[in-house]
């Protein structure tokens, strides 16, 4: 098992997920509470990568991230380096790969609000700022924690796109699913399985922790 391997996967999970859940709050309470007509369309956008196969989104990741890219230039510009191949090339592409595991909790979370509750605050003159983290915040609390634990999930697991804006540089860019796949690639079957074995334990205790939570928290029949 190569820990290094397991160090980045963490690392990259971590990174993601905490981006996210920044980028997702606002972007999920918008489409919550917006009337625009059109808000369907920015959520066919957002729930792209749930339909799009791996390797597709990660080719047009690496032309975004790439020399010849928007960001890859920009990038180079600044840091005399494209965002290809590189660590933050893959928090970039995680975060438009696992963008969709944290947004749609947090819009159901908020779509399910009693209505009744944010109008009785308007009415007491809580502005929309004050009612976000005093009245909505509070009461999405199992949302916020299953967008966090679902990013750090998917992006601790993910493979397709790793590997196509990544490649599979020892210490840069070889998360634990690449390090599973050169494995069986060697035919070293009892390494794969060791790794793939401890992947598979941790989601399933962060799937456990997350469902657990979640049902203490809204069931009438939690002890006080």
């Amino acid at each position: 098992m190569s820990l290094d391997a397991l160090f980045l996967s963490l690392r990259l999970a971590l990174t993601v997920a905490s981006i996210l859940l920044i980028i997702a709050l606002p972007l999920a309470y918008w489409l919550a509470f917006t009337s625009w007509r059109g808000k369907f369309l920015l959520e066919s956008i957002v729930a792209l990568p749930l339909v799009l196969p791996p390797t597709v989104l990660g080719f047009y990741a690496l032309i975004a991230l790439g020399p010849r890219g928007f960001l890859g230039r920009v990038w180079q510009q600044a840091f005399g380096h494209s965002l290809a191949f590189t660590f933050p090339g893959l928090v970039v592409a995680s975060l438009f790969y696992s963008l969709p595991f944290a947004v749609q909790p947090l819009l159901s979370s908020f779509e399910s609000l009693d209505r009744r509750l944010l109008d009785a605050s308007s009415i007491l003159g809580a502005g929309r700022a004050r009612t976000l983290f005093r009245v909505i915040l509070p009461l999405s609390w199992p949302g916020l924690i299953t967008a966090g634990v679902l990013s750090f999930a998917h992006t601790l697991g993910e493979f397709g796109v790793v590997l196509m804006v990544g490649g599979n540089l020892p210490g840069v860019t070889r998360t634990v699913s690449i390090d599973i796949y050169d494995r069986v690639q060697a035919l070293d079957y009892a390494g794969a399985h060791r790794t793939a074995l401890l992947l598979l334990l941790v989601s399933f205790v962060v799937l456990s922790i997350v469902y657990g939570i979640n049902r203490r928290m809204w069931s009438p029949w939690a002890k006080k």
